[in-house]
């Protein structure tokens, strides 16, 4: 899964054609009966009223970016579809709602979606408050410098420098933990930062690798990778604490599209498109 930064000059191209063609063909949607699921079920309502709500972002360029449709297109996309694919539920009839990784828990308390998926690292904190399926991929922290920036190569390198990140996410976090010699500099979204590398009142921009290749790809000329990635985010489809048989639902449909390639032709229809295939994880039945 290491992505080296040769491709994308070969690459970028490509992810504006992924993006014009991304969700083309639509996942299938299996012929569902409402009453196959145990009753009260959350998989038993959602299969009756015939449409979901899902949680994404839609300023990641990959995994979450806004269309000009106005629908949100990527593999984490892709990923929603098929899960609600197996509820009968067809891509036309789910609701997407633009999440941060600030409102992301607060989201599925609150029942304004039915769950997440959007770049939603899962680790023991988040797991006090939602439960998660999956992991569907294994991502890991990174750094975004400009093009001509010799200095930062990596996470050592941050001693005395201004890093962005997002409010209330997991990179963001572990600069916070573990880098303090960096001065930490947290927004909204992770676009909310591009601006100020470019003007140089940041010095850094970290995130989940995928998403600064996804940046770097849109604008080679501009920015570069620093260095190899330096944590491992295992991506989780978050759903309401405690409701246990949809996330064994979620899991057993993440390993069904694992086995008969949806998972695999999701991946190449988006991120594929700059990023080379990487294995299926392992599912997390906790």
């Amino acid at each position: 899964m290491r992505i080296k930064h040769t491709i994308f000059a070969a690459l970028a191209s490509t992810l504006v054609l992924a993006a014009c063609s991304s969700g083309s063909d639509e996942p299938a949607v299996s012929d569902v009966d409402p009453g196959s699921f145990p009753a009260n079920s959350t998989m038993a309502r959602l299969a009756e009223d015939g449409k979901i709500t899902v949680g994404t972002k839609f300023d990641q360029p990959l995994f979450g970016l806004k269309a000009p449709n106005g629908d949100p297109e990527g593999f984490d996309v892709e990923i929603a579809k098929i899960i609600a694919g197996e509820l009968g539920i067809s891509a036309d009839n789910i609701t997407w709602v633009q999440t941060v990784s600030a409102n992301r828990e607060t989201f599925i308390e609150q029942g304004q979606v039915d769950f997440v998926v959007a770049t939603y690292t899962i680790n023991d904190k988040r797991k006090e408050v939602v439960d998660f399926g999956g992991p569907y991929y294994i991502a890991g922290q990174s750094l975004m410098v400009l093009k001509d920036n010799s200095d930062i190569n990596g996470p050592e390198d941050l001693d005395g420098k201004k890093v962005c990140s997002v409010d209330g996410s997991t990179p963001a976090q572990n600069i916070a933990e573990n880098y303090p010699q960096a001065e930490l500099v947290t927004l909204d979204t992770y676009t909310d930062c591009l601006d100020p590398l470019r003007n140089k009142q940041v010095d850094a921009v970290t995130t989940d690798n995928v998403i600064l290749a996804g940046y770097v790809a849109e604008s080679e000329d501009e920015f570069r990778l620093a260095g190899e990635q330096f944590t491992e985010e295992p991506y989780g489809i978050g759903l309401k604490k405690g409701d246990t048989d949809f996330r064994n639902f979620i899991n057993d449909t993440l390993e069904k599209s694992f086995d008969d390639g949806r998972w695999e032709t999701a991946w190449q229809d988006t991120a594929g498109q700059v990023l080379p295939l990487p294995d299926p994880p392992v599912i997390d039945r906790y």
